[in-house]
């Protein structure tokens, strides 16, 4: 690996810092050095995008480094970028230090132009696949770099595409660099600041770029795209888990426009392939000790690894998944607990629906259900209107033909989200799974028509009901895994928490009663000075870090884990 000041070789020579080089580009650096069969590609650090956005313009020697990047990737893949018979195109990715699953943009296929169509035909003898790929990148040019989006006729020409979407720079280094612009810039879109509001990552961070030798998913029938879990991120089971799509790129699969095939047909369609993904899917789950989120592109049979990272997986499979691995020797228990979140438990205990209360209910939409749990509310299309009217109060489920990144408010702000089209890969399956939102996608036409209705959402079963139904409440020391994560967190709690069942509260304060006379803001001051307190509202992983902020040593609540997982924050 060589080094400069804003770019860096993804050789598998050195593992850098992945606050430097973002979570993609450390994972493909870290797939190199493992041995598998990764595109060549180079990094633009974190640093050049923070100073990019600091100044409004490209930092000096930035572009230099770029090119010098390129040089290293024509030789290492024998092809050349904008000329020549054998054309490099290039994949330009987003990436930050903490994962932003669909959040931020990237542009595949650059370097292709009209002499670059006529190379690649010639190249492959395939026309068709050449054509399909020039219109792939003027695609996405367009919708990322122009902020125009457009879908383009298959059947027309690249001129009759250009005519429509406007000005398009002639050479492809000029929009090499407008795509790298554009990635630093989708580090401050609407979408990106929510995200990161709701999960609590800094906004000063940035992001990397990272810049790939393509491979092409979408050359023939022995090509494809997928996804692969390395356990089930819904239920946590140990099984892999995945998705894939034939004669694809990445961009089909989590746009949620095609509904992929399962993994056994991927085995009997390209059964090399398929082998040599599960053997990287056991290998990069030990070496990272976590669950992997694996993308992956299949070209003529051959299979290429384009990113590997944590897996964002269910409530339940967050549970399933660390306690798992605990019994198998991967993780200790400190670890398991700090994979699970309070959000996520006390999510778990959510109401879900009581026995028999779905017998005779009548179901209005089924597709797959994508992540776990109910919810009851009014559909809403739009996400604008969703967030508006959750703000009010209202309890509203998002119904979308399919989401993309411009409708992560919509998702954050509602109790669960249903989908017409895409599957369990899909933009709306991964955002909900890391949201903890009971998501259900793929339900066919028809769902978007029963806006204005309510309905109750089973995340589980993939059924969406007419009304609100019956629901029961679990309880925590009822569930085997839920009780060994409350034993494991005892031992390391710095406060007590306990039911109250086992505590005098007479102590205490309470919270409920301080809740229900004041804000959360007022909570803060009428705690501080003491050193207990007891409630209901103290379950609530907010008001438990309140709480915590307060001095409060020792909590007297039902159910325990959510207010234990937050003691163990400090």
């Amino acid at each position: 690996m060589t080094m400069a000041d804003w770019t860096l070789l993804l050789d598998g020579a050195d593992l850098p810092d992945r606050a430097l080089i973002g979570g993609k580009a450390w994972s493909v650096a870290r797939m190199a050095a493992l041995g598998l069969d990764v595109p060549p590609a180079f990094v633009i650090t974190t640093r050049a995008c923070l100073a990019y956005l600091e100044r409004g313009e490209m930092p000096e020697g930035l572009e230099a480094e770029i090119a010098a990047g390129l040089d290293w990737l024509q030789r290492r893949t024998g092809r050349s970028f904008g000329a020549g018979a054998k054309r490099l195109l290039l994949s330009i990715r987003s990436g930050a230090a903490i994962s932003m699953p669909g959040m931020m943009d990237t542009v595949l296929n650059l370097g292709i132009d009209d002499d670059g169509e006529a190379a690649l035909a010639a190249e492959t003898g395939l026309p068709a696949f050449a054509r399909d790929t020039h219109r792939r990148f003027l695609e996405l040019y367009s919708s990322i770099v122009l902020r125009q989006p457009v879908e383009l006729e298959a059947a027309e020409s690249p001129a009759q595409w250009r005519a429509a979407i406007g000005e398009v720079p002639g050479a492809v280094h000029d929009q090499l660099l407008g795509a790298v612009r554009a990635v630093f810039d989708s580090w401050n879109t609407r979408r990106a600041r929510r995200y990161r509001e709701h999960n609590n990552i800094p906004h000063d961070m940035g992001t990397a770029v990272t810049v790939q030798a393509m491979v092409f998913g979408n050359l023939d029938d022995l090509s494809g795209t997928g996804v692969l879990f390395s356990r089930n991120p819904l239920q946590g089971d140990p099984a892999p888990y995945g998705e894939y799509l034939p004669r694809a790129q990445g961009e089909d699969v989590v746009s949620g426009k095609f509904t992929p095939l399962s993994l056994g047909a991927m085995q009997a369609h390209v059964p090399d392939a398929h082998a040599a993904l599960l053997a990287a899917s056991d290998m990069l789950e030990r070496e990272n000790g976590d669950v992997q989120d694996i993308e992956f592109t299949v070209q003529s049979g051959r299979l290429y690894l384009l990113q590997s990272r944590s897996a964002k997986r269910a409530p339940e499979a967050a549970v399933r998944i660390a306690v798992d691995m605990v019994g198998e020797g991967r993780i200790d228990a400190a670890t398991a607990l700090s994979r699970v979140s309070a959000e996520q438990v006390s999510t778990l205990l959510l109401p879900r629906l009581a026995p028999n209360a779905a017998e005779g209910a009548q179901v209005v939409a089924q597709g797959e259900g994508a992540c776990p749990g109910v919810a009851t509310g009014v559909l809403v299309a739009d996400s604008d209107e969703a967030e508006r009217r959750a703000a009010a109060g209202e309890a509203v489920i998002l119904v979308r033909a399919t989401t993309s990144p411009d409708d992560v408010h919509g998702m954050i702000a509602a109790r669960a989200v249903v989908t017409e089209q895409g599957g369990s890969t899909s933009h709306a399956a991964v955002v909900s799974r890391a949201l903890g939102r009971p998501c259900v996608v793929g339900t066919g036409s028809g769902a978007l028509v029963l806006a204005g209705q309510v309905v109750t959402v089973d995340g589980a079963s993939g059924k969406v009901f007419a009304g609100a139904l019956a629901t029961q409440v679990p309880r925590e020391d009822e569930d085997e895994r839920l009780s060994r994560l409350i034993g494991w967190a005892r031992e390391r709690c710095p406060i007590e928490v306990l039911r109250p069942e086992d505590a005098a509260s007479a102590d205490a304060v309470d919270v409920d009663l301080l809740l229900a006379e004041g804000t959360h803001e007022q909570l803060a001051s009428a705690l501080a000075g003491h050193a207990a307190a007891r409630g209901s509202g103290l379950a609530n992983a907010e008001i438990a870090r309140i709480a915590r902020r307060a001095g409060i040593t020792r909590m007297i609540t039902e159910p325990v884990l959510p207010a234990l997982l937050v003691a163990l924050e400090d």
